[in-house]
């Protein structure tokens, strides 16, 4: 090669460097190695751009200082540059530090929350406030992720939050709380954060008011021993015009607060209008080896207080494993905590398509008469495995045309008032029910037992009763943290623990000092056989 040629490919070769810098800021490659392709955008939302008519902009504002200390930020601004790139020129990405371009004032007050964060700067430790939030803007409307520091539902929410705002929808989602002693506020708080983070409206009906016909779903949650037939005609009523209806409710009252007694729940109408509709939640607790571990306080004979960790089988992990992996809700189910949960019969009425969920281990058993719960008692929990152990149903589906659980029946009358019952639709509408055999399952016991999931899988069943398939998909693929506790079985477990404790204390530090042994002898027949030659 002669010099002038070395001289024409160096520069070119500098060139064309140059010129992959530039574009480098346009022209990228994601390379998503996880097993539900967690981090590439789905098809409904890579076609975006075709149910957007004017453009929508996202507005990421990062401050500098987080992102340059943390992945996350531009792990983020990389999944929402994959939306404009795939937008065709609908969606504009805008990304900026709100402090530096001056429009901190104009982010808070769109709903933007700053946050604090720790920082080390010269050996100093410092407090600094730091925005991470996106805003969503379409014809003047707009949608706010206060604070986003993952990637885990970022698409979920993104996507539906855009889909509401183009097509001028509000996701509202109805509550009806059938218990008084309970407050949505106060009881089911966390439930409500998960779900408005999830881009849903909450709207509470209370038990006998008139059902709006434009929220999405209905949440009953409890009621069996205090809604009465004027509150369950409305429910029936707004199911006969095809509405779809989340039921949370169990056969056995639970006393936490006089005490830890139980007893079968005196049923007004509820569990018998659910029988009506296909399926029988039984007045029996169930109880499972599948279990939370729970501490519990007990006072000793000198009177000192003492803490007890107690595997409490009332309280049922439903493993992954025994999900409808058929079902879009649990077609990537990652398990739920029930706390005293009933189990459930399913028989579907004609016309009526009834599907089991999940279920709980093939160790699990039924409680029927004494109902046990106290921790202290646990020595009688497992009065009835004998006869009842078996694999039981916790969550179902049914779909189809309902049969109306008054039909034949005069309208229920309220006394003392005047209003009246609207009749029955002669042509109902296909609707579609949700039943899980637990009242508690989104209730503040979920902080009590790391139990997050729970609201994910309810997040999961409003978009199933929404009808939105193609949300509920991107819901169920995304990545979640496995569990620890898979392994039930205690022999199992142990035998697991042992294999590990085996690894890496003897096996591990073994093959390393092989490893250091061959290659000490191997290095000492090469000196040799060196010397040999050189002699």
């Amino acid at each position: 090669m002669s010099k002038r040629e070395l001289t024409i490919i160096t520069v070119l070769v500098i060139v064309i460097g140059i010129m992959g810098f530039l574009v480098s800021g346009r022209l990228y490659v994601r390379w998503d190695i996880t097993k539900n392709k967690s981090y590439t955008l789905s098809k409904v939302s890579r076609e975006l751009y075709k149910e957007i008519p004017e453009r929508v902009t996202i507005t990421y504002y990062i401050s500098d200082k987080l992102k340059a200390i943390h992945p996350i930020p531009q792990e983020i601004i990389d999944l929402l540059r994959e939306y404009a790139n795939h937008s065709r020129g609908r969606i504009r990405l805008v990304v900026q530090d709100p402090v530096k371009a001056g429009t901190a004032a104009v982010a808070e007050q769109l709903g933007v929350q700053p946050q604090q964060i720790q920082t080390v700067e010269q050996d100093q430790a410092s407090v600094a406030m730091v925005y991470t939030g996106i805003v969503v803007e379409y014809l003047g409307k707009t949608e706010v992720m206060p604070v986003v520091f993952s990637l885990d539902t970022l698409e979920y929410d993104l996507t539906s939050r855009i889909r509401a705002l183009v097509s001028q929808q509000e996701r509202t989602l109805g509550v009806l709380i059938g218990d008084s002693g309970k407050l949505w506020s106060r009881d089911f708080g966390l439930l409500d954060k998960a779900l408005t983070g999830a881009g849903y409206k909450i709207r509470q009906v209370y038990p006998g008011e008139e059902i709006p016909t434009n929220i999405v779903a209905l949440f009953v949650i409890g009621g069996v021993e205090q809604l009465e037939d004027w509150d369950l005609y409305r429910i029936d009523y707004y199911l006969q015009q095809g509405g779809k209806v989340l039921f949370a409710v169990d056969g056995v009252m639970v006393d936490t607060q006089t005490g830890m007694y139980a007893t079968a729940r005196q049923d007004k109408g509820l569990l018998a209008m659910l029988s009506h509709y296909g399926v029988t939640v039984e007045k029996a607790l169930l109880l499972d080896k599948a279990c939370l571990t729970i501490p519990y306080q007990i006072r000793s004979y000198t009177g000192a207080v003492q803490f007890k960790l107690l595997r409490y089988p009332h309280w049922v992990t439903i493993l992954a494993e025994n999900g409808n992996k058929s079902h879009p809700v649990t077609a990537n189910f990652q398990g739920i905590d029930l706390y005293w949960p009933s189990p459930l019969t399913l028989q579907a009425p004609s016309g009526i398509i009834a599907t089991s969920l999940c279920s709980s281990s093939s160790e699990a058993w039924k409680m029927t008469k004494e109902f046990t719960v106290n921790p202290e008692m646990d020595y009688l929990f497992t009065t009835e495995q004998g006869t009842t152990k078996g694999q039981y149903t916790v969550a179902a589906t049914l779909e189809g045309t309902f049969p109306s659980y008054f039909k034949g029946k005069p309208k229920p009358v309220r006394s003392g008032s005047s209003l009246t019952l609207p009749d029955l639709p002669e042509n109902p509408k296909a609707g579609r029910v949700f039943v899980v055999g637990d009242e508690d399952l989104g209730s503040t016991l979920v902080q009590y037992t790391q139990s997050e999931r729970n609201l994910d899988f309810l997040i999961q069943a409003a978009d199933w009763l929404g009808n939105d398939p193609e949300i509920l998909a991107i819901r169920t693929r995304t990545s979640q943290v496995g569990r620890l506790d898979r392994i039930t079985d205690p022999v199992q477990r142990a035998a697991v623990a042992l294999l590990a404790q085996l690894i890496n204390i003897i096996l591990i530090p073994l093959a390393v000092v092989i490893v250091a042994v061959i290659r000490i002898v191997g290095r000492k027949r090469r000196m040799r056989a060196t010397m040999e030659v050189s002699q």
